[in-house]
Parts: C-alpha cells; structure tokens; sequence
C-alpha cells in the first residue's frame, strides 16, 4: 500500500487567519495527505523578520489547529538557527520520514518566483509542488524553472505515483482574507472576528495587537 503523502505549508502566519485554515483542509481533502504540517517562519531571507515573535505565531497556529485533525503545529524552522530555508526544512522532514512523500503547498505568486529559492531544484528532489490557484485561471511554471516544464502532473494520481519532482495545480475556492487586511483592520479598530480563528482572537493580548499593527510600519523601511 502507498504511504499517504505528508503537506508541508509553511508561512509568517501574522497573523494565522481562515484563509490559511481553509487552504490546509482542502489541500489535505483534495491530494489524500495523512496531514499537513504547518511552520511558521522564523528568519526569512527575503524579507525582515516579523515583528511578531516566532513563538507567539506558532502558539496561533496551535490555537488554530487543536480540534483539527490532520492539522499539525510545526516548529523545527523557530527551533533551527539561521535562516529560514525551505530546503532545509524538507530535508530535515525527509530524515525524520524517509520513505514518506512530501508535497509542498505554495500559493500562484510563490510558484511564479519559484527560481529565486534557495536551492529550489534541490527542493524537486525531495518534494512535490501543490500550486494553489483560483479555478479558471491560467497557471503556468516560470520560463526561468525550465526543468518544471516537463514535470506537470495532471492529476492527484500521477503525483502520487512517483515520491518528488512534480508539479501540480491545485485549484482551490479561495477565501478572499490576508493578514495584511487583518493588520489594517486591527490598526483602524475593526473588528477581524471571521477572519481569524476565535481561537487566536480570544486570546489577543494588548502586546500582540500592538506588534501586529506595527508590522507594517517594518516593511516601510
């Protein structure tokens, strides 16, 4: 029998909403994941670190996730020092299981810029692509990614008859929130009850309001 495929979903997740939650379930629903892991970002490259400790994003996630099954917390990228790579994390996922499938989910944006990443053709290696777009929309690799051009797979089958190395879109009904919106609202004095899990809202502190409306004043510098 195959081993059902593990979802890797990683993330800043400040904060975590039910954008978030919504794409985890489907994604583990639609490709027959046994669960999905996801992993707040602690030191990203690309971009400053939150303003949010890594700590209290995962302890969201946890609050998010804790009647949900399948759904797991992860926090290996806040426990490794350094930067945040994806590569890293699947190769330390791929040690722990190493006869387990991996199957990376990233949203249309990332995808178009997957040939920036850090070692993104060993990530091919050692995982799959679940690519989500909105139905009806065009999705095609980047012309930079040329080796992804040969490794669309049509269909949850094909993914799942190889361990690593394909690509595949993963149309999806997406919930129109993002935790830019949240920071905004919050910021302004508007409700966010709906889009964030009342889990992590009943137990905003002050402080967390505070870091997360001061998130995007960082990423004005």
């Amino acid at each position: 029998m195959a081993i059902a495929p593990i979802g890797i979903f990683g993330g800043a997740f400040a904060p975590f909403h039910n954008g978030h939650l919504r794409l985890a379930l489907e994604a583990m629903d639609r490709l027959q994941l046994s669960q999905v892991r996801l992993i707040p970002t602690a030191h990203p490259a690309h971009r400053p670190d939150s303003r949010v400790s890594p700590q209290k994003r995962l302890e969201w996630v946890r609050r998010a996730v804790a009647k949900e099954k399948g759904l797991i917390a992860d926090d290996r990228e806040i426990k490794r020092e350094g930067p945040s790579y994806t590569i890293d994390t699947l190769a330390e996922l791929k040690k722990w299981r190493p006869r387990t499938p991996l199957v990376l989910l990233l949203g249309a944006d990332a995808f178009a810029h997957f040939h920036t990443w850090h070692r993104w053709r060993e990530i091919l290696d050692l995982a799959h692509l679940a690519v989500v777009s909105r139905p009806g929309s065009a999705l095609l690799p980047p012309v930079e990614a040329d080796i992804l051009a040969e490794r669309h797979a049509d269909s949850v089958e094909a993914l799942r008859a190889v361990p690593a190395g394909l690509w595949l879109e993963l149309p999806l009904p997406l919930l129109e929130i993002s935790s830019s919106r949240i920071r905004r609202l919050l910021r302004t004095g508007h409700s966010v009850r709906g889009l964030v899990p009342d889990a992590i809202l009943d137990a905003l502190t002050p402080q967390d309001l505070q870091a997360l409306t001061d998130q995007d004043d960082q990423s004005k510098h």
